[in-house]
């Protein structure tokens, strides 16, 4: 009798794992939500050029999947894992944007070489499988460097560190360097004690991109930005000026959002999808959800990324380690990034850099590789304990 009330004593006592069903539901929902808007912005399109209208929800679709499917095996493995992986990841990382910059496996698209493929197929867009790298290596580094992570030399060789990997990146994808870079700036930013000097850094960027905005005229006359650069900030400026030009899809985007009103036009009933927003299921698609939902429907989506970010909180703060910790916060300031920067862009409030709406816009590439991100913050939250 005795032996049996020890076992039942320690199985009430024995520490449970946690699993955060919060965030699984919200990634899930997004997922769903991201396809009917990828089918109701893309549908006109499709039917256009390959006859199915169904094209980019399929392809879509079967990235979803496949998604979800490495997003639980992910999950499944601890965590402690990847912290072995990350120097391989780091170096498989280097190689492949030399790869896609330097060879014919760089697969041009838009004047731009950002797929890894074979001859005209494409596989995969390279800086997605890059941004995992580069949370997996920071997030170890910073944990051996735990002691010392207040001071400026150890936070510039870990940037240093990094920085052959967004510069590879920013040569032929500036959004993405951009958001490298943002990733390592917030990493660095929660581990330290010592905020000032990032504050001090922000001022400095905000200043910068100021100096940048009231002097363009004679940036251009410098020529310190490249072409395309520059056409970007004229755009932004005065998009009504380049209608013809760049400025033609960040116009038809605000006449999406401002045709929206309160609660939309409903769903599927968008008049800029057909043909006015080129490829409005790609970086614009935020445009279509204003125009179709309305205000409401926008401000959910956001309140929809809110709820995630808060849930990463929860489970850094909880984290049993440093490194566990920092993975979490890398994802995060991933999401948190891409979210932020995909909406200004939309609404004009920074010059257009063609960055996507995570889960919601169309891409394969991105789903996957952000299912993988969730799949090792799910991995993590299954680590914490909690005593009944």
């Amino acid at each position: 009798m005795g032996n049996k009330n020890d076992e039942l004593r320690k199985k009430r006592n024995k520490p449970q794992r946690y699993y955060d069903y919060g965030l699984l539901a919200v990634i899930i929902f997004l997922c769903c939500f991201g396809l009917i808007m990828v089918y109701s912005s893309s549908s006109y399109a499709a039917q256009i050029k390959t006859g199915d209208s169904l094209f980019y929800l399929k392809k879509q679709g079967f990235a979803l999947i496949l998604g979800i499917i490495c997003m639980f095996l992910v999950s499944k493995i601890d965590y402690h894992k990847f912290a072995k992986l990350a120097v391989l990841a780091y170096i498989l990382a280097i190689v492949l944007m030399i790869l896609v910059n330097f060879t014919p496996l760089g697969i041009e698209y838009n004047g731009k070489k950002r797929w890894f493929g074979f001859g005209s197929t494409s596989l995969f867009q390279a800086a997605e499988a890059v941004k995992v790298a580069l949370i997996l290596s920071l997030a170890s580094l910073v944990n051996k460097f735990s002691k010392k992570i207040d001071m400026w030399k150890v936070q510039l060789l870990i940037f240093a560190i990094q920085a052959p990997l967004i510069y590879l990146v920013l040569d032929n994808n500036l959004s993405s360097g951009i958001i490298l870079f943002g990733i390592v700036f917030l990493v660095l930013f929660v581990a330290s004690r010592k905020k000032a000097r990032f504050i001090i850094a922000v001022a400095a960027v905000a200043a910068a991109a100021v100096f940048i905005t009231v002097f363009s005229d004679k940036i251009i006359e410098l020529h310190i930005l490249k072409e395309y650069q520059l056409e970007r900030i004229l755009v932004w400026k005065n998009p009504t000026a380049y209608a013809l030009e760049g400025g033609h899809q960040v116009l038809q985007g605000l006449y999406a959002i401002g045709s929206g009103g309160l609660f939309g036009k409903g769903l599927g009933e968008s008049m800029q999808k057909l043909g006015f927003v080129p490829e409005a299921q790609n970086d614009m698609i935020f445009s279509i959800i204003c125009e179709e939902l309305g205000l409401f429907g926008a401000i959910c989506v956001i309140l929809l990324f809110l709820f995630m970010i808060w849930r990463f909180v929860v489970i850094a703060n909880n984290a049993p380690d440093l490194f566990g910790a920092m993975l979490v916060v890398g994802i995060m300031s991933h999401i948190a990034l891409q979210v932020i920067l995909n909406i200004a862009v939309v609404t004009n409030t920074i010059p257009n850099t063609g960055i996507t709406l995570p889960f919601i816009s169309y891409g394969g590439t991105s789903v996957v590789f952000l299912m993988m991100e969730m799949g090792a913050a799910l991995s993590v939250s299954n680590s914490i304990k909690y005593e009944r």
